[in-house]
């Protein structure tokens, strides 16, 4: 028995933070939105994200916290839909929440809090969500997009792409969402891992005997201080394969593979004056870098930093070496262990103020599936919100 064609006005692929909410806010437009998921269970990735607290948006969004070939592209949806917006739509469910560090806003409790207020948006607009809709072919006809899949066939006059990026693909993530803006004739720029940890080998694999050492340093991946290229002042972790800690995966997103990044072992601080002012030897400079750095990291910089010789300029240069130490990460450690994905749907191809396609009218990208990729700590949340806004209000 054939099962009849169902009639949408909208058809929202991918039941993520970016679907949800689009989904959501189209059906409280009193458009008939079904949302297709091809997992069994919506929001995998906002359980997990922030230790299981979900680090919902954070207060200090800005266009400049995220990364595009265009960087202006982003701005006209971040500007309709800012941070202030999804904490009212928090505050309205009761959700309790607490700033960390660098404005970035989590759940007190647990991320389910964030999942249920999306579920509850989407049944407050009559959103019929479908999941295990997976082998999805799309066709565009003269009346909009014919979907066949695993839960039969549908028609919308508006089809809005929400499937993701390529991180963490034991959570589902494909690239059926570049595969699609393909089909239509969109470019898709070379998608990447991004708040990644980074691979050390070499010589550089001592590094790894450090495993579990933390400390604040300024990341960066140009070796002067005065670069305009982005820096980032949090903590580094050796791990048993490299580098990880906020500021690793934050340059992680800027670093090009044979480059090297760099490394402020002591921001802001004068770590040789002790020497320069004391005794010039091995125990004053060991006794120097333990004040600022953890002993382990103290013991190994005394050995692969030491100065050559004890003179002022010796001194000197040990002293710059320390603020800017070039280390050479041989890889990632890819899609895997990457929070987001770099890069995707050209945004050439986008309306910056709605996400649809500027030649196939009806067509819409949103959130990861987009090259829009935030820093850490909230933003690559707020831009799901934010694009999913500008889509949901536009189908």
């Amino acid at each position: 028995m054939t099962l009849p064609i169902r009639q949408f006005d909208t058809i929202v692929l991918g039941a993520g933070a970016a679907g949800l909410m689009c989904a959501a806010v189209a059906g409280q437009r009193s458009r008939r939105v079904a949302l297709l998921e091809h997992g069994s269970l919506p929001g995998r990735k906002i359980l997990i994200s922030g230790g299981g607290r979900c680090n919902f948006t954070n207060v200090h969004c800005a266009p400049d916290r995220f990364l595009s070939a265009n960087p202006h592209f982003a701005k006209s949806a971040l500007a309709l839909y800012t941070p202030r917006h999804f904490l009212e739509l928090v505050q309205k469910y009761n959700t309790p929440y607490h700033e960390k560090t660098l404005g970035q806003l989590f759940c007190d409790h647990s991320a389910h809090a964030i999942l249920n207020l999306l579920l509850a948006e989407c049944e407050k607009g009559h959103v019929e969500h479908i999941p295990d809709a997976h082998s999805i072919q799309v066709e565009r006809n003269s009346s909009g997009f014919h979907l066949q899949c695993a839960k039969g066939e549908f028609h919308a006059q508006s089809l809005v792409i929400a499937t993701g990026g390529l991180s963490i693909p034991k959570l589902g993530a494909t690239a059926f969402g570049y595969d699609l803006a393909r089909q239509f004739g969109l470019c898709v720029i070379e998608p990447r891992p991004a708040l990644v940890p980074l691979l050390l080998g070499g010589k550089e694999s001592a590094w790894n005997q450090l495993a579990g050492v933390s400390t604040l340093v300024r990341a960066s991946t140009s070796g002067s201080p005065k670069s305009r290229q982005p820096s980032f002042l949090e903590k580094l972790l050796v791990t048993h394969r490299g580098l990880s800690g906020p500021a690793i995966l934050q340059i992680s997103s800027y670093w090009k593979p044979g480059e090297p990044i760099f490394v402020d072992f002591a921001p802001d601080q004068q770590v040789l004056a002790p020497v320069l002012n004391g005794r010039r030897d091995t125990a004053t400079l060991l006794k120097a870098l333990r004040e600022h750095l953890p002993q382990r990291l103290a013991e190994h910089l005394a050995q692969i930093a030491a100065p050559v010789g004890w003179s002022n300029t010796a001194l000197e240069a040990c002293e710059k070496n320390l603020h800017h130490w070039p280390i050479h990460p041989t890889g990632t450690e890819g899609f895997a262990k990457a929070e987001v994905t770099a890069g995707g749907v050209d945004t050439a191809h986008l309306q910056a103020r709605t996400m649809e396609a500027r030649n196939i009218p009806g067509l819409y990208f949103i959130g990861e599936v987009v090259d829009v990729t935030g820093h850490l700590g909230g933003f690559n949340f707020q831009w799901a919100w934010a694009s999913a806004v500008a889509a949901g209000r536009a189908v």
